[in-house]
């Protein structure tokens, strides 16, 4: 996949534009999701991400292939949504941390798995959404795209340590989020029960 990119890099530095929307087709949908879990907001989604494939355009020449190609563009995602972020100045709401331990996150990752494998990504989906918009990143990266915590590290500029750190605490967000979910589903489960 990475060689094939760079066959496409090769011929947009040597004057062939059209070779750009291959690239394009390739990581839209992925820029716009990351975009999406930091801005929380389509439309500002669709800008950073039409900003970050202009930006990457104008600097592939740049692009040295020490890293794949998709690190290093999921990088210019995340580095133009937070400057969205900055310029916009918007708080977003923080969830409060329950003090979970990792027995109960893996509880709940249990309930989780009983439940219909189409439910189940609708509601982690959603729950993505209401996370701060660093942990839906991150978490995307990690579990739905399965780059490394070096990859990630590479993305976002810190070390893999501390992906490592960010990852888990963002997995404790998301586990009150999916506990507060849950819960009414499961009493609702077992009041229809009853009857």
């Amino acid at each position: 996949m990475t060689t094939n990119d760079q066959d496409y890099i090769n011929k947009i530095i040597n004057g062939d534009a059209n070779a750009f929307s291959v690239l394009v087709d390739r990581y839209k949908d992925l820029v716009f999701t990351l975009a999406l879990r930091m801005l929380k907001n389509r439309e500002e989604a669709e800008e950073v991400s039409q900003d970050t494939f202009i930006k990457t355009y104008k600097s592939l020449h740049k692009f040295k292939g020490d890293s794949k190609f998709s690190t290093w563009i999921y990088k210019v995602a995340y580095n133009t949504s937070l400057d969205r972020i900055k310029k916009n100045k918007k708080h977003f709401n923080d969830v409060a941390i329950d003090e979970f331990t990792e027995h109960q996150i893996k509880t709940i990752d249990h309930a989780l798995d009983k439940m219909e494998q189409k439910e189940y990504q609708k509601t982690i989906q959603d729950c993505l959404t209401l996370l701060p918009n660093d942990d839906g990143f991150l978490l995307t990266l990690y579990y739905f795209e399965a780059h490394s915590l070096e990859e990630i590290s590479k993305i976002v500029g810190i070390t893999a340590n501390h992906v490592k750190v960010k990852i888990f605490r963002s997995r404790k967000k998301l586990a009150t989020i999916l506990k507060q979910k849950l819960e009414p589903e499961i009493i609702e489960y077992y009041e229809r029960e009853r009857r």
